[in-house]
């Protein structure tokens, strides 16, 4: 008969030890939460960084800026990191999630890295970034932003047109939209339209960028923390 007492009382102990496991914020249950919670928002958080760098790109009108389409790709892979990491949370996966951490730690190292290329971007290096691109894709960057020449306008330079928007009207009798008016070019440098673009475009893109690769190092800590974990309604010898 004591034994049946004790059997008991041992039941009920086991049944609130895992109640407290499931319950308690610490515990097992909430960190499973807390992490499949952190990725959901990685989704979110992957498609504002794609959208955030592809505007950035776009208002900047330079396709070869190589360094904003990076950022695209980690947003991109940082969306499938994160269905990863949901899976791996959700059925508590070792695998899964030793490869999601490492990854993610990798990650975080290439996002930050590539934040702080941008926010460091100096007005020299933006200056070479344009005339690279301009040597590229002027006739293209002159339409596109509505400017005439990188620098200041010469005869023979047929980068300006008549198809220009600052070169309609009266301004299409200027000489460097095609007319025979020798007076000022009515059209800015492209330079001059430029710069302040591509240094929107990098430190919006940087500071998006940096803000989330801090996430992701928060991240790594709790699949640490959650890995090392046991499942209080799972078979124990699951863990030797």
């Amino acid at each position: 008969m004591p034994r049946k007492v004790y059997s008991i009382d041992h039941k009920l102990t086991s049944s609130h030890k895992i109640n407290k496991a499931k319950m308690g914020c610490g515990y097992f249950t909430c960190s499973r939460n807390a992490l499949m919670a952190l990725n959901i928002l990685y989704v979110m958080i992957a498609v504002l960084l794609i959208g955030v760098a592809a505007y950035a790109k776009a208002i900047s009108f330079i396709d070869s800026l190589a360094i904003i389409g990076a950022v695209i790709g980690c947003g991109a892979f940082l969306l499938l990191l994160a269905c990863m990491g949901i899976f791996g949370a959700a059925k508590h996966h070792q695998i899964c999630l030793f490869f999601y951490m490492v990854i993610l730690f990798l990650l975080f190292l290439i996002q930050f890295s590539l934040a702080v290329a941008l926010l460091a971007l100096n007005k020299d290096t933006q200056d070479t970034l344009i005339e690279k691109a301009w040597e590229a894709e002027n006739i293209t960057l002159s339409k596109d932003v509505n400017c005439c020449s990188l620098h200041a306008w010469k005869k023979g330079d047929k980068t300006c047109s008549s198809s220009l928007r600052c070169c309609e009207g009266q301004n299409a009798n200027s000489l460097c939209c095609g007319g025979k008016a020798d007076v000022p070019c009515p059209c800015e440098s492209c330079k001059k339209k430029l710069s302040p673009l591509v240094e929107m475009a990098c430190k919006i893109t940087g500071g998006v960028s940096l803000f989330i690769s801090i996430t992701e190092i928060f991240g790594v800590a709790m699949t640490v923390r959650y890995r090392s974990q046991r499942n209080p309604l799972s078979n124990a010898n699951h863990y030797l």
